[in-house]
């Protein structure tokens, strides 16, 4: 499916992390499928409520979470830069899809990182 959203369609997802050499490019490309996975299963789920929209980001979190070892495998971690980059994203999809009223922390409470 491809997405619609003209906001996520421009978003250089993990931009910050993938300027940073400590960070391997094909783990955050995982990463980034993640989070455009994430855009297309609410545009095609159209969640309701922030209920719903939760229990979509707590699936790309857990996603998320299984990539650690991958990044501990390349000599790299979800460490602070990660995680306030990886949540700021799953919130910018959050708003993007008219979910303002999101809490980041929320979003992402199924994190292990």
């Amino acid at each position: 499916m491809a997405i619609t959203n003209q906001q996520v369609k421009e978003r250089a997802f993990l931009e910050v992390l993938y300027e940073d050499e400590y960070f391997p490019d094909h783990v955050l490309d995982k990463g980034k499928a993640i989070l455009l996975d994430l855009c297309e299963r609410i545009e095609a789920e159209r969640p309701a409520d922030l209920k719903a929209l939760y229990a979509l980001t707590a699936v790309a979190t857990e996603r998320f979470n299984a990539l650690e070892a991958e990044f501990d495998a390349a000599g790299s971690e979800i460490e602070t830069v990660a995680r306030e980059e990886i949540g700021g994203d799953i919130w910018f999809v959050a708003t993007a899809y008219g979910f303002e009223d999101a809490d980041v922390e929320e979003l992402i409470a199924a994190r292990e990182w």
